[in-house]
């Protein structure tokens, strides 16, 4: 079975902000394959010039949320990373991380950091437990 490969929230908000600009610099190009039709020209650029836009606010969104991130040092690779939420994975060697001692030892997943997710997962465990006594 393939070994699941978990990234760094902070970096797939990061991932998406790029593919933004990308997205951007695409469309304001396509829309220079319609200079004769010049309404169309224009709805591709502002199109462009929004996605452009939005990466910047998206970029900005997350170095202000990356500020408020716990850094910790990562126990496999021993370097610095930041850690959002309940769980979450190292941003250089993907290894799974938590703070919280509850979760320790359990498998990683994401929804974990949901609240609601959290409570029945462990309300669950405590009646696994009180059935095996």
């Amino acid at each position: 079975m393939p070994r699941l490969v978990y990234s760094s929230k902070i970096n797939k908000i990061r991932s998406f902000a790029l593919i933004l600009i990308f997205a951007g610099i695409i469309l304001m190009y396509v829309g220079l394959l319609f200079k004769k039709t010049e309404w169309l020209m224009l709805t591709f650029f502002v199109l462009g010039i929004l996605s452009v836009i939005f990466s910047v606010v998206v970029y900005l969104w997350i170095g202000m949320l990356s500020l408020r991130a716990v850094p910790i040092i990562c126990p496999t690779c021993e370097k610095p990373t930041k850690m959002l939420g309940r769980v979450d994975a190292c941003m250089h060697c993907k290894q799974t991380l938590t703070l919280d001692k509850d979760l320790e030892g359990m498998e990683f997943d994401e929804r974990y950091n949901k609240r609601t997710f959290l409570k029945d997962t462990k309300e669950k465990m405590k009646e696994q437990q009180n059935n095996r006594q």
